[in-house]
């Protein structure tokens, strides 16, 4: 699995989760309970991940979308 966003913004993730279910790309947010331990201070950010077959059909859609891809 790889990562296509990582952010600490919970509206971007759920709206990056929504396009590419919509697209039917399966995708699992890592980090999230790390994020919460660690204060709110934003030091650990969520990543959106998945699978390597999937990577650049997902950054597709998310640039499409407007939102920040990882390299």
């Amino acid at each position: 699995m790889q990562p296509v966003i990582r952010s600490n913004d919970p509206v971007e993730l759920s709206f990056a989760q929504s396009v590419l279910f919509d697209a039917g790309i399966h995708c699992v947010l890592l980090d999230q309970h790390m994020s919460v331990l660690e204060g709110s201070i934003g030091a650990i950010p969520r990543r959106l991940c998945v699978a390597d077959d999937d990577l650049d059909a997902a950054r597709s859609l998310l640039r499409n979308a407007g939102l920040g891809v990882t390299a």
